[in-house]
């Protein structure tokens, strides 16, 4: 881990602070700092193990005291419920999740493989049933002449003697809070602990080498634009067998010519005509799971939503058992292609629900009427 701060430094406490102080900067801090709300991993674990000294009041007496909750020299045994570590860089570790042994910042072995991402597109109706898809990626894998050890065949990999198959070197020194810790990977290893002496000739001492394959990528029912599956064990391969990182499916959805998404409803529009909207009626509508019908009530009006349930898209992780709704918006349209017998009965009704209209076909329309009021 990096180097030790002072422990009311990274919760931004005073040292006089109380306890209740102290829960809420914790509090506070955990927030902005959690790995699952975008913070930061190591800042999290830092101050998670400051908390866990200064909530402890023996700890934090000893810590304001000695620089070392643990007391003078750090002192073990006597029931400390924090003796057994060698410094208080150790101490402060051991809350990061694991301090040495070939281990990297996030806790993965440091030979571990990198995670590795794909994208796939899918239609609509595709993320709605739920599809496979294949897909072609380069990564590295385990080589085969090897097994993934980097070792030629007859040989094996040795401790490394540079840390000891820790993975790590650290450095200590005091300062004025104490003794402060600095550990790296080790340069000789790189971080594996193990040394390989008579390299394998095909992946050169690696246990891994790059290769195309096609997978068959799961998409799963439900899935939405932009969201990602993740395939734990499927990304690259580790160094000299370590354990692979996890592939990660970014999922693309198209857009579709009829239905637009949000959440797990779908909308759409309906063109209905303008009598058939007056009187009610009955249509047809495709929608992802097949046609049906849609009953249009009377006197229906421009923007008026037609809400169909269960016909929306599955939601996610459901297997398709829930759905979200379909929301029909109805455009009503103005027919144009008017005959003289359409427009007398058009007019007709107009007079009777006392509409006012133009005279009909022969008239001079809004602009000839505008000129003749000006010129006449």
């Amino acid at each position: 881990m990096p180097t030790v701060r002072d422990l009311y430094e990274v919760l931004g406490v005073s040292k006089e602070a109380s306890d209740a102080d102290i829960k809420k900067a914790y509090r506070q801090k955990a927030r902005e700092l959690h790995p699952d709300q975008g913070g930061d991993e190591e800042h999290f674990k830092e101050l998670t193990a400051a908390y866990e000294v200064l909530k402890n009041p023996q700890a934090r007496a000893n810590y304001d005291r000695f620089g070392d909750p643990r007391g003078p020299g750090g002192g073990m045994g006597g029931g400390d419920p924090f003796a057994g570590f060698g410094d208080l860089g150790d101490l402060i570790n051991s809350f990061f999740g694991g301090g040495m042994g070939g281990t990297s910042r996030r806790g993965q072995p440091t030979n571990a493989g990198r995670d590795a991402i794909v994208d796939v597109t899918v239609t609509l109706e595709e993320a709605a049933t739920g599809v496979e898809k294949d897909v072609d990626v380069t990564l590295d894998r385990t080589c085969s002449t090897c097994s993934g050890s980097g070792a030629a065949d007859g040989s094996g990999p040795i401790t490394c003697s540079t840390c000891n198959g820790q993975g790590a070197v650290q450095r200590v020194r005091n300062g004025i809070f104490g003794q402060m810790l600095t550990q790296t990977a080790c340069p000789e290893c790189e971080g594996s602990g193990r040394i390989v002496a008579d390299p394998c000739r095909t992946c050169r001492g690696e246990g891994r080498t790059r290769e195309t394959e096609t997978l068959t990528i799961p998409v799963p029912i439900g899935i939405d634009d932009g969201r990602r599956v993740r395939l734990s064990g499927r990304g690259e391969a580790g160094r000299q067998g370590g354990p692979a990182g996890d592939l990660y499916v970014r999922v693309n959805v198209r857009p579709h010519e009829i239905f637009t998404r949000d959440g797990d409803d779908l909308h759409c529009e309906l063109r209905i005509g303008m009598i058939p909207a007056a009187l009610g009626t009955e249509l047809k509508l495709p929608t992802l799971y097949g046609e049906t019908k849609v009953s249009v009530p009377e006197g229906t009006q421009f923007g008026d939503v037609i809400t169909l349930r269960r016909e929306g898209m599955p939601r996610l992780g459901m297997d398709g058992h829930q759905k979200g709704n379909l929301h029909v918006h109805c455009r009503i349209e103005t027919p144009r292609d008017l005959d003289d017998s359409d427009r007398e009965v058009l007019k007709a009704l107009a007079d009777k629900r006392g509409e006012t209209v133009m005279s009909g076909s022969g008239g001079k329309g809004l602009f000839g009427r505008l000129r003749d009021a000006f010129t006449g």
